[in-house]
């Protein structure tokens, strides 16, 4: 019997596909789902996906470029399964944090606008939190931390070490000006301390039940480090 094969994840895909008013198109990044889904089904996991709107999440087109490509996203591309699974995401309203271990955000720039202020979702993550359950992101998708609060009502990131998509990170992909907000500053007004290596490198830290990532190659380590925390 696999010591992991009775615990559950939960994983939380954005329902945005607007990239801010560029008439261009986002979502969710592929790698960052499909990275992280990897290490928990082969850990034997099982894994629950969900969404604000439920359906069939967007996906970022750029992350479905060539250069974007990783042995986990062709899988995912081999895996009808999976696919399947990702069309028919559940209601994230309808979802009970009572029913899981642990929850999983991917990135992709989607979750700064429809996952930063989601009352559902700050809910989902606080009653995680209050029952000593880990909860994890990766690259924007650490913009869903940004406003739950502990129990004493201060910032959840407030004196614990956070990561996600870097300042330097988002001037490089030309996207500064479109952005509702610059991740990095956030985590830092809400006291937390952000942390980050070089651009594009691998990086993921857990303070407590707090685990991030800060950008698409991270996405493996940060699920690894939930894997960890669950075992």
């Amino acid at each position: 019997m696999n010591a992991l094969s009775d615990k559950k994840v939960l994983m939380v895909l954005t329902s945005h596909a607007d990239l801010g008013d560029t008439g261009e198109k986002t979502g969710f990044w592929v790698e960052e789902f499909a990275a992280p889904y990897y290490v928990f089904v082969d850990a034997g996991v099982q894994v629950t996906l969900a969404s604000p709107a439920g359906g069939q999440p967007p996906v970022d087109p750029k992350s479905a470029l060539p250069d974007f490509q990783t042995s986990a996203t062709q899988r995912f591309d081999q895996d009808s399964d999976a696919q399947a699974l990702v069309a028919h995401t559940a209601k994230l309203a309808d979802v009970n944090a009572e029913d899981f271990d642990a929850v999983f955000y991917p990135g992709g720039h989607g979750p700064l606008w429809d996952l930063t202020d989601n009352a559902t979702s700050i809910e989902l993550i606080e009653a995680f939190l209050a029952t000593n359950k880990p909860v994890a992101a990766v690259c924007h998708a650490t913009a869903a931390f940004l406003n739950v609060k502990d129990p004493n009502g201060e910032p959840a990131v407030k004196g614990k070490a956070v990561t996600g998509f870097s300042n330097s990170e988002e001037e490089a992909v030309q996207l500064t000006q479109v952005v509702p907000f610059l991740l990095e500053d956030e985590l830092v007004k809400r006291g937390g301390d952000y942390q980050k290596v070089a651009d594009w490198n691998a990086f993921a830290v857990q303070d407590g039940l707090l685990i991030s990532g800060q950008n698409p190659a991270s996405s493996e380590l940060a699920a690894q480090k939930l894997l960890a925390a669950l075992a």
